[in-house]
């Protein structure tokens, strides 16, 4: 058995996230010791390190509930993971499209400084009072 500390120092996921998971029902609420201490069985270690993986990944919380689900039944087809997974790939290109066309603007903006000006005339400034000096939508 372990304590939510020790789970904690495991997983490296901090106690009140470890708390906020079981009330999400991500992980089964804690077995209590005498002194009402939570204690944790290693399938909740595993299933702590599943969900730290799946955070990193950028999985929101209904994604990992789904995954939960699909994985408490081995033996079925993966399609559903499976699609989850290229749901989650495609928001992160459409986010990567996104981040390279706010690169572009930035870049062009910070292109036009050389430090030389007042605020008054700071090309940084002016471009983010006025929509129509970017070089498209963003």
């Amino acid at each position: 058995m372990l304590s939510i500390g020790d789970l904690s120092k495991r997983t490296g996921v901090k106690v009140p996230t470890i708390r906020y998971y079981e009330q999400m029902g991500l992980i089964a609420a804690a077995e209590r010791s005498e002194g009402n201490q939570r204690r944790y069985e290693r399938s909740d270690l595993e299933r702590l390190a599943f969900i730290r993986h799946a955070r990193d990944l950028g999985l929101d919380i209904p994604a990992i509930r789904e995954l939960i689900a699909l994985s408490q039944h081995p033996n079925e087809p993966c399609a559903d993971a499976d699609r989850i997974a290229a749901d989650h790939l495609a928001a992160v290109r459409e986010k990567i499209e996104r981040l390279k066309t706010l690169e572009h603007e930035l870049n062009r903006i910070v292109s036009h400084c050389d430090g030389g000006h007042s605020i008054e005339e700071c090309y940084v400034i002016r471009a983010l009072s006025d929509h129509g000096l970017c070089d498209g939508e963003h």
